[in-house]
């Protein structure tokens, strides 16, 4: 018996959508902001995808907020081949890209061709930080952590040893997307330093 072609595309379709699960069990480093326990990666993404929503008013006039939301879906799904990368540990960061492209090459490729194509180009989008969109949408993925590090007496910060330098180096990053949001991150940077949560 031959398969139909929209089974082929709903089967494969099926196979993503179980293959993304696994997003839920890579766990990253830093805390929820009660301190509870440590927020996985699937739970992060939907977080920073819901800032862009309440948040979009702070990004640059006239960017697609449904594509900024469609980026924050899907940006950190090759963490399920290469795993979360601290930021704050150059030697990850350094291997993370060639890991991630692999990544993204086989997660998205089990898609039917034109949908695996649209979520590859809004991953690369995000990550080439080239136009608005991406810009703000890694500022939300840069911005998440450090509120929640501040609502949480520096949460990962002193485990690490992570310094305020360190961290004013990720505010840049914020501030390319959004000025307002940069400028709001550098405060509360500043806060924690002077609540002691975060060492100079």
């Amino acid at each position: 018996m031959t398969i139909a072609p929209e089974e082929d595309r709903l089967n494969a379709q099926i196979a993503f959508a179980i293959e993304i699960d696994k997003l839920k069990r890579v766990i990253r480093r830093n805390h929820l902001m009660d301190g509870s326990r440590r927020e996985n990666t699937a739970e992060h993404s939907w977080y920073v995808g819901t800032l862009a929503m309440v948040l979009g008013e702070h990004a640059p006039p006239g960017t697609d907020l449904q594509r900024v939301v469609a980026m924050l879906l899907v940006h950190d799904l090759v963490e399920i081949d290469a795993g979360d990368t601290f930021i704050y540990d150059p030697v990850a960061v350094a291997a993370q890209a060639e890991a991630e492209r692999a990544a993204a090459d086989r997660i998205f490729g089990l898609l039917p061709a034109e949908q695996g194509a649209l979520m590859r180009e809004l991953w690369a989008e995000f990550e080439d930080r080239k136009t608005p969109e991406a810009r703000f949408a890694k500022a939300l993925d840069r911005f998440a952590p450090i509120l929640a590090n501040h609502h949480n007496e520096g949460g990962t910060w002193p485990l690490f040893k992570v310094t305020a330098t360190q961290v004013k180096e990720k505010v840049r990053i914020i501030e390319e997307g959004s000025p307002s949001l940069g400028a709001y991150a550098l405060e509360l940077v500043e806060l924690s330093v002077a609540r002691g949560h975060l060492p100079e």
